[in-house]
């Protein structure tokens, strides 16, 4: 007799930690490479394009992440498939880190004008990494019961965030700006995330346990056509999920946003706010610990409150930060007015920073704690692959229409878009009950196969 979701035993301390450990290494990837250092490089020294305010650059840059995603969205939910009847859940997460490694090291070789080679690079590391993603989290509905896996992915997000303090504080300390005039110096971000990465996830192939069990082929089946018979057996019962179909419309609509902030965020201090190197190193630092404190603070809050109210709270507190990068330029001349001061905008587009990073950590680890209450554990790497696949298609979405909004209009009025994105998020979430979600996961898991 299978035992009930309810009374899954709670992993080793070991194993979470273990598994969070993946989040703490692949944090080098997303804040080097996707966020602060290396879109910075490829847009304002690798493409230039300086005469036409960098669009062309961060045309570029869209499409590259953009591609990357949606190669995700093809692949993402068949793996899932495969390895939830495979069981080879560790087999995949770790060709994936190969991958994301080699990738990211040969970033050392773009130079000022290889573009075509930038990215390339970007989408094949970028796509390695973000399938990864699917992987490990699809590890979460093993590692406890329901009531504790919002303390379990609010630990896995803060970890992460402390591991990009941890891996950035060598690049700002040794390798310096992402300038021309520093090229030779900071090119060396790509092996370094690569060698962070490589190094910290070991304790994950270590400690992790493989969850489930490798079922027999049927004759003339392979892993590859059952993964797609799974799949199809899915898409007749979606019905049978209708809070986890409709959570993921609403997280489609919430990460095409959080991607914006995750793409622009560093260019817009850049481009727009025209920030100092201080305050740009603050901004780093200020969203790293606020974005870690958010996720452990909120992780234990979702297990109270609901997951589901949390993911809202989370997205408000996205909605006015947004508002507020928008107009951090006239809220900076109310202040001043006001007030009799003399504020520059960096420093209040720094103070929009604390609501940005207490909103970042904290939405994503409540959304994958939700999709861990939705999925049975037979499912999880498959409805993992759902949520990896909604996420990616939103990154394609948000990305590409933030893109060419802003070769349009340009970067700051296009940032409306993102707040209209969040908006959206919310008024779908209301739709989902996650308590009738939950008990839809715990009949197929106490009765399915």
């Amino acid at each position: 007799m299978r035992r009930a979701r309810k009374e899954t035993p709670r992993a080793s301390n070991k194993e979470i930690f273990g598994w969070a450990m993946f989040d703490f290494a692949n944090q080098a990837y997303t804040l080097l490479i996707i966020t602060v250092i290396f879109p910075v490089l490829f847009t304002t020294v690798i493409v230039g394009d300086a005469d036409n305010d960098f669009r062309l650059g961060n045309l570029l840059w869209s499409i590259a992440l953009s591609v990357s995603y949606f190669l995700v969205v093809l692949s993402g939910p068949i793996f899932g498939a495969i390895m939830d009847y495979s069981a080879l859940k560790k087999k995949f997460l770790f060709y994936s880190y190969l991958l994301t490694i080699f990738a990211t090291a040969l970033l050392y070789f773009v130079e000022p004008g290889l573009v075509v080679l930038g990215v390339i690079l970007i989408i094949i590391s970028n796509f390695a990494y973000s399938i990864g993603e699917n992987f490990i989290a699809s590890f979460l509905p093993s590692l406890g019961p329901p009531r504790d896996l919002g303390k379990i992915s609010g630990f896995g997000w803060a970890l992460g965030y402390i591991g990009g303090l941890v891996a950035a504080g060598f690049v700002i300390v040794y390798l310096g700006d992402a300038t021309a005039e520093n090229f030779e110096r900071i090119r060396w971000v790509g092996p370094y995330a690569a060698l962070f990465f490589m190094l910290t996830a070991i304790p994950t192939f270590l400690w992790v346990k493989e969850p489930g069990a490798r079922k027999e082929l049927p004759a003339g089946e392979t892993f590859v056509s059952m993964g797609f018979k799974r799949l199809g057996d899915t898409m007749k019962e979606i019905g049978e999920f209708r809070d986890l179909a409709i959570f993921l419309i609403s997280v489609f609509f919430a990460m095409a946003g959080i991607y914006i902030v995750i793409s622009f965020a560093f260019i817009y201090g850049d481009q727009v706010v025209k920030w100092n190197e201080t305050v740009r190193v603050l901004m780093f630092v200020v969203v790293q610990i606020t974005a870690a404190i958010g996720a452990f603070s909120f992780g234990f809050l979702q297990d109270r409150i609901g997951a589901k109210t949390t993911y809202n709270i989370t997205l408000l507190l996205w909605f006015l930060g947004v508002l507020g990068i928008w107009a951090v330029t006239d809220i900076t001349d109310w202040i001043n007015l006001t007030f009799s001061t003399e504020f520059e905008a960096q420093y209040v587009f720094l103070y929009i920073g604390i609501i940005a990073g207490l909103s970042l950590g904290s939405s994503q680890s409540a959304s994958r704690a939700l999709v861990g209450l939705f999925s049975p554990e037979q499912k999880s790497a498959e409805f993992f692959g759902f949520w990896g696949l909604s996420n990616k298609i939103a990154g394609v979405f948000g990305i590409i229409g933030l893109g060419l909004l802003q070769a349009e209009f340009g970067l700051q009025q296009s940032v409306l878009f993102c707040a209209f994105l969040f908006l959206i998020a919310i008024v779908v979430c209301l739709f989902v009950d996650q308590h009738r979600g939950e008990k839809a996961a715990d009949w197929y898991h106490d009765n399915r196969e």
